[in-house]
């Protein structure tokens, strides 16, 4: 990929396809904002604002294929809901920060901005898709205009922008939603959210409606585990083992969440979600 673009600019945020990753319309942001650590996740160190040395002049990764294999695991569970190429495409009008290094400083501020934005739109969007949320309908929908709103505003505004207090004004909401469409889940309706399970021996459970928000399921062992309108926001799924456990029906389950996990031909997933290549 060049200065030239012959990709489309993004829409509107809320768009689906906007809310998901088309790293051919993006400027590497991922792999040129962030800092690394060595680590399990990633073989390198690399500070924040340079980019990765495996990035090539195209701004494509030149060891995609061979990430996890590597030693870049992390790289592959990231997930920037779309704000890569909305940042690349919209707000800086196709100029990327090799040609116009003059953009590259205000371009790196903005971006973990509109990702933070991107993902919220995206939590918004699947709220207002659950059954029985009439009651803050109006309200979702409100949230949702002035975060579209607030994603087409100019690199300066945005770089500005208060991430935290828009999360704050927005949780709530989705917590809402969240028990609206779990209440009418039969039986009892587990409440581990924020929950150590790190490790945990869930084979089987049944966890339908369950509130997961914030658990630690690293390494939890949820084989045929039945996680259906379970919710899922920021649940940390890191090596979980999901075989044939049903999420098809989980609430706010991310496609980063699915990346991090083991899974398996028979575990049920969303069908807005792809079914990771190493599982």
């Amino acid at each position: 990929m060049s200065g030239d673009h012959a990709h489309p600019s993004p829409t509107t945020p809320t768009d689906p396809r906007d809310l998901r990753a088309d790293c051919a319309s993006c400027f590497a942001l991922c792999c040129t904002v962030p800092a690394f650590s060595a680590s399990s996740d990633f073989a390198i160190d690399k500070p924040a604002h340079q980019p990765c040395p495996n990035l090539g002049a195209d701004f494509r990764c030149g060891i995609h294929s061979s990430l996890r294999r590597r030693g870049f695991a992390g790289c592959t569970v990231y997930d920037c809901f779309g704000a890569g190429q909305r940042v690349s495409q919209v707000t800086f009008g196709g100029r990327d920060w090799r040609s116009s290094p003059g953009t590259a400083r205000r371009m790196f501020e903005v971006f973990p901005v509109m990702r933070d934005l991107h993902e919220l739109l995206w939590y918004l969007t699947q709220a207002l898709a659950l059954p029985g949320t009439a009651p803050v309908r109006d309200a979702l929908t409100e949230a949702r205009a002035a975060l579209e709103a607030l994603t087409r505003e100019s690199p300066e505004v945005l770089a500005r922008t208060d991430v935290m207090a828009r999360r704050t004004q927005v949780n709530p909401l989705l917590q809402r939603a969240s028990e609206l469409a779990r209440a009418n889940v039969p039986g009892p309706r587990r409440d581990r959210r924020g929950a150590d399970l790190i490790g945990a021996k869930l084979k089987g459970a049944d966890l339908r409606g369950a509130n997961l928000r914030g658990a630690y399921l690293i390494g939890a062992d949820l084989r045929g585990a039945n996680l259906t309108m379970a919710d899922l926001t920021g649940a940390d799924t890191r090596g979980a083992d999901l075989r044939g456990a049903d999420l098809a029906g989980s609430i706010f389950l991310t496609q980063a969440q699915l990346d991090a996990a083991k899974g398996d031909a028979a575990t049920g997933v969303p069908a807005s979600l792809t079914r990771p290549a190493h599982w």
